[in-house]
């Protein structure tokens, strides 16, 4: 990239989330690398000078609690122990950051959260404005999952996935989502030496969402999969994401500007956001099920904006109660967009692909109801 594009592109940055997994900040042994916390507050610093506003993701705690336990380095299975690490881990992990933060003058405010936070609307709307006082304020906030309490049903389950929610709750300019590698490849570069790095990605295809892999390394719990899902969520909020290796020098800067190698997921430049109360609804919860529309639903809600209605249902996945969050998949199975069903999944197995007239007909209607499955109002289309 020219030194005039680098600089426009850095201009246009203004609030940045940055995401760093746990296999970046730890070193061969498998301890926080106190280098690598320094070397990013340098960066930080220069961000921060040239009035970026930054929030950090940062994963690490579990693996901080188990070196101050003295506890191998290898993820607990067991849930008491994974949050006895994370309890302990929290505050090892924000002493760190804290001491190579104040090197550079920085002041850091500690964030943590659960999906049940997110899921809130009342808690919602508190924990983003804690965060926009915190940046006004010109400190930086240091985000995790609260390991500690959060079980299966709150958990985000990845720290790209909170990275992602954080994006949108704040309207971020760009997220970076620092890893192992430098980003996606045409195949998984561990097992095809002639794999590519693909630097831009404009469209999730089929063969974008094969080509992620599985988790990197057994100190983290994500993997490229679940970054390309928070890629493919932030594209619906108009934010751009990029991926690539945290141990580049300055990847963060050079992200920032635009310059870093790696893999940078484009918006549309010509569609507008989606509202922020109409991301939080389709994206905030927990997915309950998932629907497969036919080719015509498909091109309707991604070229026309429209609703989906119970005649462009062909499979219903899973057991949803009215009010459920759901995937909505194309013909092929690729996930296009996220809304709120009007219907149980029982009622809308025997609606599926029928139209107004038969489902008033076959008396799944009454006056109250609609042919309106999932309403353009209450979806996300990817």
């Amino acid at each position: 990239m020219s030194a005039e594009r680098a600089g426009a592109a850095q201009a246009q940055v203004r609030r940045l989330v940055v995401k760093i997994g746990s296999s970046t900040l730890t070193n061969a042994a498998g301890q926080l690398d106190a280098s690598y916390l320094n070397d990013l507050a340098a960066q930080a610093r220069q961000l921060v000078d040239e009035q970026v506003e930054l929030l950090i993701v940062s994963s690490g705690a579990i693996i901080a609690g188990l070196e101050a336990l003295a506890m191998p380095p290898k993820r607990p299975d067991d849930v008491p122990t994974l949050q006895a690490a994370a309890a302990v881990g929290q505050i090892e992990l924000a002493r760190h950051y804290a001491q190579s933060f104040e090197l550079q003058e920085l002041r850091l405010a500690q964030i943590l959260l659960t999906r049940a936070d997110i899921q809130n609307r009342q808690s919602y709307l508190h924990a983003r404005d804690t965060l926009y006082r915190l940046l006004n304020l010109g400190v930086i906030p240091l985000i995790n999952e609260n390991d500690t309490v959060a079980i299966d049903e709150i958990r985000f389950g990845d720290n790209d996935s909170l990275a992602a929610q954080v994006a949108m709750m704040v309207k971020a300019d760009l997220v970076v989502l620092l890893s192992d590698i430098e980003g996606l490849y045409s195949a998984d570069p561990r097992l095809e030496a002639d794999a590519e790095l693909l630097e831009q990605v404009a469209i999730f295809s089929a063969e974008i969402v094969d080509a992620a892999g599985e988790a990197g390394t057994e100190k983290g719990s994500g993997g490229m999969f679940t970054k390309i899902e928070a890629a493919r969520m932030l594209k619906a909020a108009s934010i751009p994401t990029v991926i690539c290796s945290g141990r580049v020098t300055n990847a963060l800067l050079s992200a920032a500007r635009g310059e870093v190698r790696g893999t940078r997921f484009l918006t549309d430049g010509d569609r507008r956001q989606a509202g922020a109360r109409k991301l939080w609804l389709a994206l905030a919860g927990p997915i309950q099920g998932a629907v497969k529309v036919d080719a015509g639903a498909a091109r309707a809600l991604r070229e026309r904006g429209g609703s989906l209605l119970a005649v462009g249902v062909r499979e219903v996945q899973g057991e949803f109660a009215p009010g459920s969050a759901l995937d909505i998949r194309n013909p092929e199975g690729l996930l296009i967009g996220r809304g709120l069903s009007s219907y149980s999944s029982a009622v809308l197995r025997s609606a599926a692909g029928l139209t107004s007239t038969r489902l008033t007909d076959a008396k799944l209607l009454n006056d109250q109801d609609t042919a309106i499955v999932i309403h353009r109002d209450e979806m996300v289309v990817f």
